[in-house]
């Protein structure tokens, strides 16, 4: 059961970070303060430090991970693309990425709660990840 759920846990959590770098890169090149850049720059350079752990546990059991849903990637994209057409602003861009950090951390503390017989190097990323989504968030309120 603990390995079952270790395993679990880090696919969930290595989709959220492959959507959190791709909610960051859609966003990137629309941004006009070089704050909010810097903000969304270090929040993705962090995810790619957890990604590193990730891939290294899901090797050691032997996984390939798991990709992001794709209905729901192809969701945000256009969610994002529609928006930043219809108001391209450094405050539709807070708004789209402090909703999109809002969903990772309620999915994540959700498969937190389900597998929590996952091993504590797990559970300790996937809080992690929680934390540097809801820095994010606060980050950017006052591009909002």
């Amino acid at each position: 059961m603990v390995e079952q759920d270790t395993i679990r846990l880090l696919r969930e959590c290595d989709a959220g970070v492959k959507m959190g770098v791709s909610s960051i890169e859609d966003v990137l090149e629309h941004v006009k303060s070089e704050s909010l850049k810097r903000f969304l720059i270090e929040c993705k350079d962090e995810h790619y430090k957890l990604d590193t752990e990730i891939q290294m546990l899901l090797a050691k059991y032997k996984d390939d991970g798991k990709n992001p849903n794709p209905i729901a990637k192809g969701m945000s994209w256009m969610k994002t693309n529609v928006k930043l057409s219809m108001e391209p602003s450094d405050s539709m861009i807070a708004d789209l990425m402090t909703d999109g950090c809002n969903m990772g951390v309620k999915s994540l503390n959700k498969y937190l709660n389900q597998y929590e017989a996952a091993e504590e190097k797990t559970k300790d990323i996937a809080k992690r990840l929680i934390n540097l989504e809801e820095k994010l968030a606060v980050d950017i309120r006052k591009f909002l």
